[in-house]
């Protein structure tokens, strides 16, 4: 059963990334937001998860798997369920703050604890590829389902329905028993020491890009649909072009989970060991996310839109969890917890500040001529991910 856990960890934070991309198209009107104010409620999110990133790092370390996990469940239903009954901007920001602790908790707790339970513990890069599999299945339901309910029933019903999802794993994180053994001490300072690793600062680093495009992505990916769309045909009803803008972030995930299961089962099967490749795949991923994001600028169709939202999940898909496992196979176990803190802390800047600043250039023109900023990120990615790869840890 531990090995569900940390799959429903992993799956709860895929909603937690796109639940505000998801409901952004009935939650702006709603509270009666802009895209810029829409996109400080994005960097407030993830400005918490910062924060929770760097502490429930350690406290995992310190007290083991189980209660982080319960308490992710919990507190993440909640903040959805505040956020589907909330009538204004201030009713929606506390509830992001919430949420940045609950996607945090579940975040270590699923992605730290595959390493152990998956493949053995023997391969930290293909059993985190494996894990976000789920993570992408939750980028993949969450829209999917939120897009269905909005045309049924009420916006309160629809989000509420989202919280009782997540709040179910509860009961199974209660039950489940032989959680991976932790004991380490509660160091904060310590922990921060480990910043000085170069692998780790690196590590930070491409985590900063690579969440700076994620985050951008299952933030705007539905308004940006929506803005192509009605591109190309300005008579489409608006619920329509809803919808339509919603799946985007659907097909996003469904590539996405396609390219981890192939990340994750293929080099195993071939005698590979993905953390000793994976500096390589990361900077090819970036170099052809470079090529589709600079495609998306100029699109003018909703099939091409679809096409190129769904490459790019296949080709983010290997990023996030390879560097993971890259990053874990250089350092002993009984310091991955706040390694992995640190270095999603330092991730988070990433979008904290990208999602927010193309929120202000989409006011005063587009989401389309607001994916400029993705491709600096793109470059950069490419660059670390090659020196990430040939770096030594402890």
């Amino acid at each position: 059963m531990v090995q569900a856990v940390a799959l429903m960890c992993v799956f709860g934070l895929g909603m937690c990334f796109c639940l505000l991309g998801s409901i952004s198209v009935k939650l702006m009107p709603r509270v009666k937001i802009d895209e810029a104010k829409f996109g400080t409620l994005i960097s407030i999110f993830m400005a918490s998860c910062l924060v929770a990133s760097l502490l429930i790092g350690v406290i995992t370390d310190a007290i083991g798997y189980k209660w982080v996990a319960v308490f992710g469940f919990a507190a993440t239903a909640i903040s959805v369920f505040i956020l589907a009954f909330g009538k204004d901007y201030l009713a929606v920001v506390i509830p992001c703050i919430l949420l940045g602790f609950g996607a945090m908790s579940m975040n270590t707790a699923g992605n730290v604890m595959a390493a152990h339970v998956l493949f053995g513990g023997q391969d930290a890069a293909a059993a985190s590829n494996l894990a976000n599999v789920f993570f992408g299945l939750g980028l993949f339901v969450t829209p999917m389902l939120v897009s269905f309910l909005f045309r049924k029933t009420s916006y309160e019903k629809a989000v509420s329905a989202l919280g009782i999802i997540i709040a179910l794993p509860i009961v199974i994180a209660l039950a489940a028993t032989n959680y991976p053994a932790s004991g380490a001490k509660l160091d904060v300072a310590a922990a921060v020491k480990l910043l000085g690793e170069p692998a780790v600062l690196v590590a930070s680093f491409v985590l900063f890009c690579y969440m700076a495009l994620e985050t951008s992505f299952c933030s705007w990916l539905p308004a940006f649909g929506k803005e192509v769309v009605k591109k190309e045909d300005a008579s489409i009803e608006p619920a329509v072009a809803d919808a339509r803008g919603q799946r985007l972030l659907s097909w996003f995930a469904i590539a996405m989970m396609a390219g981890r299961l192939v990340t994750g089962l293929v080099p195993a099967r071939m005698g590979i060991v993905l953390a000793d490749v994976g500096g390589g795949i990361i900077a090819i991923a970036a170099l052809i996310a470079a090529v589709g994001i600079f495609l998306m600028m100029s699109c003018s169709k909703g099939t091409q839109a679809a096409l190129l939202a769904a490459l790019a999940g296949f080709v983010f898909a290997p990023i996030f969890p390879t560097t993971v496992g890259v990053t874990f196979s250089k350092f002993p176990v009984d310091v991955l917890g706040a390694i992995f803190g640190i270095m999603f802390a330092v991730g988070l800047l990433g979008s904290v500040i990208v999602p927010k600043a193309m929120g202000n250039i989409a006011k005063g023109g587009s989401i389309q001529k607001s994916l400029k900023l993705l491709l600096p990120a793109c470059a950069l990615l490419l660059i670390l991910a090659l020196v990430l790869g040939r770096m030594k840890g402890q």
